[in-house]
């Protein structure tokens, strides 16, 4: 899983990882730098700024194509899409910029960014706070959708190359955020989309699709919320993808982006 939740927050590990090494990085630079208190404070607060500018034009600009059909998406900060690289790079051309009167304190900043940055990379890779799910196949089973007919999960990857299989609630707002992106896919040629309510009643999923315009194939309802216990989901929306022979590829917990889902479509 590539989230957590605390409390009622759902947080992305990624985002809590680099909140951990940033602390890490302040900490070794109060002891360790010998710079004045306010030099100091404005060469990590400008950091700060500069790694999350340079990691988010890095990510905008590797997925462009995806960014150029709505640009309005570079402004939600909030969805995932920063580039580490990009973000280091800036770092690092802030603190040449910031303590280029002060040698051995921008060589002990760029010793001590990089090393916070391969603690980050080494927490990626090993995830200590993420767990594994062990839902290997798309669940064997049957579900109603909003007219009441029972759906056989299994049959969704008939004539299908991949499945997308997505667990919302109304009173979610990363859900209803997410849903007309999967609205789109569901029209992709081999792709179907499967929106699957979790452990609300009939009356509010309709009325929420019918206000908001939004039309799927496969609606269904898991009043019992099944698929969260099966899927061992943190929380919501998680959105899990197999592939035409209902393999699981992948498992994104929290609000999807243009970019996620169209990687899932080209990988």
């Amino acid at each position: 899983m590539n989230a957590i939740a605390l409390g009622p927050l759902l947080i992305s590990l990624p985002r809590l990882y680099a909140i951990g090494c940033a602390l890490l990085l302040w900490l070794a630079a109060r002891y360790l730098l010998r710079l004045p208190s306010a030099a100091r404070q404005r060469w990590f607060t400008g950091l700060v700024i500069a790694w999350l500018v340079g990691a988010r034009i890095a990510h905008i600009t590797l997925h462009g194509e995806s960014y150029s059909a709505t640009p309005l998406d570079t402004l939600k900060l909030w969805q995932p899409g920063y580039h580490g690289i990009g973000g280091l790079l800036a770092g690092l051309l802030w603190s040449v910029f910031a303590l280029r009167k002060h040698l051995l304190a921008l060589l002990g900043s760029t010793a001590l960014l990089l090393g916070a940055s391969g603690v980050w990379l080494v927490l990626m890779t090993v995830s200590p706070l993420g767990g594994t799910s062990d839902i290997s196949r798309i669940p064997e089973l049957s579900l109603e959708n909003l007219e009441g007919e029972e759906v056989y999960l299994p049959a969704l990857v008939e004539g299908s190359e991949r499945v997308v299989v997505n667990l919302w609630a109304t009173w979610c707002p990363p859900c209803r955020r997410e849903m007309p992106l999967l609205e789109e896919m569901a029209g992709h040629e081999g792709v179907t989309v499967a929106v699957i309510n979790q452990g609300e009643d009939l009356l509010p999923i309709v009325r929420y699709l019918d206000a908001e315009g939004l039309t799927f194939t496969h609606a269904l309802r898991d009043p019992g919320q099944q698929l969260m216990a099966l899927f061992e989901a943190p929380g919501l929306p998680t959105t899990v993808l197999f592939d035409g022979q209902g393999n699981t590829l992948d498992i994104h917990v929290g609000e999807l982006t243009r970019a996620h889902l169209e990687r899932w479509l080209e990988d």
